[in-house]
């Protein structure tokens, strides 16, 4: 991507991750700087793994390619918003 991508890792089954999503998509929706992607970790198992995914739900902030930023567990929206600025 041209752009950072934040990219949440989640699960159907997993709490946290359901309390996540909607400030996630809030973020996606009012933000044009990054891109955001939601990888479900049960669909997606390779890209879990690629990046080393041992908890849900992870946020990872990628930049050019490489995972420039990480954060495990539910956070509120502005921490994301910090985990964005590059």
């Amino acid at each position: 991507s041209d752009k950072p991508v934040l990219m949440d890792i989640w699960a159907p089954w997993c709490g946290p991750c359901m309390m996540l999503g909607p400030i996630v998509e809030d973020i996606a929706n009012e933000n044009d700087a990054f891109k955001v992607v939601k990888v479900n970790s049960d669909e997606a198992v390779t890209i879990a793994q690629k990046y080393g995914v041992m908890s849900i739900p992870t946020l990872l902030v990628i930049d050019k390619g490489v995972e420039v930023k990480r954060s495990v567990g539910l956070i509120p929206k502005e921490q994301i918003l910090d985990l964005m600025k590059l």
